[in-house]
């Protein structure tokens, strides 16, 4: 195993050497570009971030997590605040819970959606105070 990963860094090494080229022509600083390359995300990983922005990309889900992140809200309250049908609302829930944005709890026949995490609210919170600090 050690001698692959040997042949696997100097390959990098190589494909380095020969692919980066920059444009100013001075030399590429390989062992930053090897560092950085040990800190890049995973394709993995990198593929699972992008489909979680992307479920973030659509505004009703993102006007369903600001009300979420005031307080619990039962499918039928949360219809109301956002003015969509309650229908529309669950398939939007359906979404979020699929990717862990939001959870819910049963109380006898009524269900209460909220945030996952604190993780979550943090998240969305700097992205509106970010967005705020534009206008």
């Amino acid at each position: 195993m050690p001698r692959l990963k040997s042949i696997v860094t100097n390959q990098l090494a190589a494909s380095l050497e020969e692919e980066l080229n920059c444009t100013i022509q001075h030399p590429v600083n390989l062992s930053s570009a090897r560092q950085l390359h040990r800190d890049l995300l995973s394709v993995e990983k990198s593929q699972r971030m992008a489909e979680f922005f992307s479920l973030l990309g659509d505004a009703n889900r993102l006007r369903l997590l600001s009300a979420l992140a005031v307080q619990e809200l039962c499918v039928c309250d949360l219809a109301a605040a956002v003015k969509m049908t309650e229908s529309a609302v669950s398939h939007q829930l359906r979404a979020l819970r699929a990717m862990r944005l939001v959870s819910y709890r049963k109380q006898g026949r009524n269900v209460f959606y909220c945030l996952k995490d604190s993780h979550i609210l943090n998240l969305y919170r700097e992205v509106a105070e970010h967005l705020d600090e534009d206008e």
